[in-house]
């Protein structure tokens, strides 16, 4: 049998793993089953997490610190794709909307992603400024949620970062009016070789005008660290009215 080109991997495999052994759900993945999923296999999507925990006392009084370290101990793991990969949450009226995105960079300043403005996210966050950002490193049991307020960051500084980028992905910077519907695929890639014909690899491509980076400032941080029972450890830093970091306690 050819292998099924979207079966899990190993690592990812192992969570439709319980405490009855292999669930169908892996069983599925294994043999590319294409019939719909019943509520008892979506209900049996479940796992047992583990002993490693959080706690206060262990926790870096800077959250900003707390995370870096999470992120750095993601990005060392092999299991975990794209380690800074969040969901970016956004609202427009009263319909929220989420994407996945890549942070490009974090310091106190916040968390810095970059987009093209006139895109759905960039329209939305314009109407309204709060976003939240969601790491999820399912196979370290853990996930980071970010609260905060969006805002551009300066032209220079998205003119500084689109110059590290790749060829390819500049020129699909310019060459795709994200969001926008299209007739096509093939006039998207038209355009795309319009744009690379202009600015040939190896010459210098500008900054598009409708392009650049948001910077996301934290008020809340939420940490949490899957644990046996479902007895998460959830521990969140908020600021209070004096601009300081807060560490409370959730209930799981």
């Amino acid at each position: 049998m050819s292998p099924c080109p979207l079966a899990y991997s190993a690592p990812l495999g192992q969570l439709f793993i319980n405490s009855t052994g292999i669930s169908r759900l892996a069983m599925r993945a294994a043999t590319c089953s294409n019939t719909p999923m019943d509520r008892d296999e979506i209900r049996a999507m479940r796992r047992s997490y583990g002993e490693l925990g959080l706690s206060e006392s262990d926790a870096n009084p800077n959250p900003i610190t707390q995370f870096e370290i999470w992120l750095t101990t993601a990005a060392e793991n092999p299991y975990v794709v794209e380690a800074n990969a969040m969901v970016l949450g956004t609202i427009s009226g009263d319909q929220p909307k989420a994407r996945s995105v890549l942070l490009k960079e974090v310091s106190e300043n916040g968390f810095v992603f970059y987009s093209n403005y006139e895109s759905d996210k960039g329209k939305q966050i314009s109407q309204n400024q709060n976003v939240s950002l969601t790491f999820p490193w399912f196979p370290m049991e853990r996930q980071v949620i970010v609260l905060g307020t969006a805002t551009k960051v300066s032209k220079a500084e998205s003119a500084d970062y689109f110059a590290t980028r790749p060829w390819p992905s500049q020129i699909g910077a310019w060459a795709s009016n994200q969001s926008e519907v299209i007739a096509d695929r093939d006039s998207l890639q038209k355009n795309w070789d319009e744009i690379a014909a202009k600015y040939p690899e190896g010459s210098t491509v500008p900054l598009p005008p409708n392009w650049g980076g948001y910077c996301v400032e934290p008020h809340s941080i939420e940490f949490w660290q899957g644990r046996y029972s479902r007895l998460h450890d959830r521990l969140r830093y908020a600021l209070d009215a004096n601009k300081k970091w807060q560490l409370t306690r959730l209930a799981p």
